[in-house]
């Protein structure tokens, strides 16, 4: 199982990438040094399909208190014990 974080992949769009084509299927060090991931983010515009317009942390300007409360329950009672870490700037 692959979890992506959406701040990751906008803080390190081509690290991210390539952990996920890594995980789909495994990238050679040919390909690597070809600049596949490179090639990869320009044809598909990463920056739109992942990002549209958000800003990491914007979620404070949606969520109530109660709200993100209970989000925080519910995160900690099914992430319990899978070392996930969630970044909430």
């Amino acid at each position: 199982m692959l979890f992506l974080m959406y701040e990751e992949i906008k803080k390190k769009p081509k690290i991210q990438l390539k952990r996920l084509a890594e995980f789909l299927e495994p990238i050679s060090i040919e390909e690597e040094n070809f600049g596949v991931v490179d090639e990869i983010l320009k044809m598909c515009n990463a920056y739109n399909l992942f990002f549209h317009q958000g800003e990491i942390g914007d979620w404070k300007n949606y969520f109530t208190t109660q709200m993100s409360d209970k989000l925080n329950h519910t995160i900690e009672e099914n992430f319990q014990g899978s070392q996930l870490k969630f970044s909430y700037d």
